[in-house]
């Protein structure tokens, strides 16, 4: 069977203004998800200070049973978000349900900061609420932003664009700080805390509008959403309309309806086997459990090194009982800004890079094998050297733990999201791409629930020892 001439025609298409505008386009909706999920553990810092406060001298922290909670029900939304939207994708279009997904994430964005009540039950209850309605927003954005991505970019630098998208997420990551930091410092000046153990009520507005800010950069999308035409792929290899493909085409690439319409038009055949049958096993079964198993091992690291960078770098910041509740969340802030713009973010543009230059194979083990020589040595001497008081302010963990960060998004990060954009036909893409994601979220909230647990159990037999 002949090529499409309209596929021919997206395949050799030379880069210009649309391939641009996709990318911002679909890499706000990356920049939204990123802030919104790694927001929460500079706000359950907060939440500690506001809610569980008895009026005592003692600084106190959300429970764990509710910290895991809250961030793991965001994961576990973004984990059915990324199944439900992946196959609405393939069955009703790309284009009809990526806007509900991002409505999704205005709405829970806002309703997060709103959380009703004041009081701690009904807030952390409402909070944990919204924050799954968030998640299902966030989940249906993953599979939808990078299958849009890969089907309107041509083939030479296909692998770029996509990685392009992503690369958002790091700033969104910046964002979260940047506008936690900013917060913080103008309701300080305003409130003035008499004490590192006065939570002022304006606290309680802070973090709301920390979240609810969250929300802006997904509504400012939405309406370019609404007026992106459905995909030519998807028109013309699911739907098998290429006369309406082609018209698709010709309004957003320079390119003229004459020269990609087929002069002979098939009609339209029943697609030969449907989704795990047998058939789609032995040709994808392989690639699938492959895309998943990936995302699922490097999730398990890289959320919980993310949401709990506090926990992992507390040694390097200003002891809890002596800076108040603004000031604690601006420098869990401010660190977690240093980290990503020095190693972040420059791991997902060498991504953008070299990902069409060297390969996504290569990049995934180089990323893994990297991140594990980062891990041990962190890991290892971690209680024998690194926490010892001769090597209190040593910088060679940081060192460590940047590198980590960077050879993540140079690596196997950036390149489970490509992956499955790429590898799977056209009406199986997003399905099975938001197959792969949510087994990642699923290792997302082992690792991320696990790694909490772990350090508050390790915290209580410190504070243990101090009373024997």
């Amino acid at each position: 069977m002949a090529r499409l001439k309209v596929l021919s025609a997206l395949d050799s298409a030379k880069t210009q203004y649309y391939h641009f505008k996709a990318i911002i386009i679909a890499g706000m909706g990356l920049f939204t998800d990123a802030y919104d999920l790694f927001s929460i553990t500079l706000i359950i810092k907060m939440l500690g200070r506001i809610y569980y406060s008895d009026h005592t001298d003692r600084i106190h922290q959300v429970k764990p049973v509710v910290a895991s909670t809250l961030v793991a029900v965001a994961l576990l939304g973004t984990a059915i978000g990324q199944i439900v939207f992946g196959r609405l994708g393939d069955l009703k279009g790309r284009r009809r349900v990526y806007g509900f997904a991002l409505l999704l994430m205005v709405l829970g964005s806002l309703a997060s900061g709103f959380s009703i009540c004041t009081t701690r039950s009904c807030v952390l209850t409402s909070l944990g609420f919204f924050r799954f309605l968030l998640g299902l927003g966030i989940g249906g954005d993953y599979p939808l932003s990078s299958t849009i991505m890969s089907e309107f970019a041509n083939k030479r630098t296909r692998g770029s664009f996509i990685a392009a998208v992503f690369s958002m997420q790091g700033f969104g990551i910046l964002a979260s700080a940047t506008v936690t930091m900013v917060v913080c410092s103008i309701f300080r000046r305003a409130s003035k805390p008499s004490s590192p153990h006065d939570a002022p009520a304006e606290a309680d507005v802070a973090w709301r509008l920390i979240l609810m800010i969250g929300s802006v950069p997904a509504a400012m999308t939405y309406y370019w959403r609404m007026m992106m035409p459905e995909t030519a792929r998807y028109t013309a290899l699911v739907e098998q309309n290429v006369l309406q493909a082609a018209k698709d085409m010709e309004k957003v690439l320079d390119v003229s309806i004459s020269q990609i319409a087929e002069e002979n038009p098939l009609p339209p055949a029943p697609h030969a086997y449907p989704l795990f049958s047998w058939e789609f096993l032995r040709r994808h079964g392989r690639d699938l459990f492959a895309c998943s198993s990936t995302w699922f091992l490097l999730d398990i690291v890289f959320y919980s090194q993310v949401l709990f960078q506090s926990e992992i770098y507390k040694r390097y910041l200003k002891d809890k009982e002596k800076v108040d509740i603004y000031e604690e969340a601006f420098h869990l802030a401010r660190v977690q800004a240093i980290i990503a713009v020095c190693s972040t973010i420059p791991g997902y543009y060498f991504s953008v890079y070299f990902i069409d230059r060297v390969g996504r194979v290569k990049i995934q083990m180089m990323g893994f094998f990297f991140m594990a020589l980062a891990f041990f040595a962190i890991g290892i001497p971690y209680y024998s050297y690194w926490t010892t008081e001769n090597n209190d302010d040593n910088k060679g963990f940081m060192v460590l733990y940047g590198l980590a960060f960077f050879f993540a998004n140079f690596g196997p990060n950036t390149t489970t999201f490509i992956v499955p954009a790429e590898l799977f036909p056209a009406r199986f893409r997003s399905t099975c791409h938001g197959i792969s994601g949510a087994v990642g979220k699923v290792g997302a909230i082992i690792g991320s629930v696990g790694f909490l647990w772990a350090s508050h159990k390790r915290k209580r037999k410190d504070i243990l020892m101090q009373l024997e």
